[in-house]
């Protein structure tokens, strides 16, 4: 780290209190097998989805521990959603504030932490022979939209 850069946070003292709202979406890729076992409530660790929307909306208010430089905001609400295809599981997550700064990193850190506790719970149900994961990734992490009014 350089002096002539430091780190720090974005003073926003001056800024406006605005409503605010962003909205993320990721996606894990999955054996069509494994989406037949979450659908039909045969994963051994228990209910993906139900766990996947736990750590979203946990991960979401604990932003700012986790990533060093973003505000703590006063969340007014936390939606998650899921959709299913053939291979794949979206995760959803909108996030809204009324308050100084956006909202859209909460919101990626509530889809990816989602997308990771799905995975966690599958795992044994997509490893090959070797241990491996060769059919399993997540993608397509992003904002969709952020607002404020």
């Amino acid at each position: 780290m350089s002096e002539k850069n430091p780190l720090r946070m974005i003073d926003v003292s001056k800024k406006d209190i605005v409503h605010r709202e962003a909205e993320a979406e990721g996606r894990i890729y999955l054996k069509i097998d494994t989406i037949k076992a979450i659908k039909e409530g045969r994963v051994k660790k228990g209910n993906p989805l139900a766990a996947a929307e736990i750590s979203c909306i946990l991960a979401v208010k604990k932003t700012p521990e986790l990533i060093p430089l973003c505000h703590p905001i006063p969340l007014t609400s936390i939606d998650v959603n899921f959709d299913f295809e053939e291979s794949s599981l979206r995760i959803w997550c909108r996030v809204t504030a009324d308050y100084k700064t956006g909202v859209e990193m909460e919101a990626l850190t509530g889809v990816t932490t989602g997308l990771l506790t799905v995975w966690d719970m599958v795992k044994y149900l997509e490893k090959d022979e070797r241990g491996q994961y060769p059919s399993t990734s997540i993608s397509e992490v992003r904002v969709i939209e952020k607002r404020k009014e």
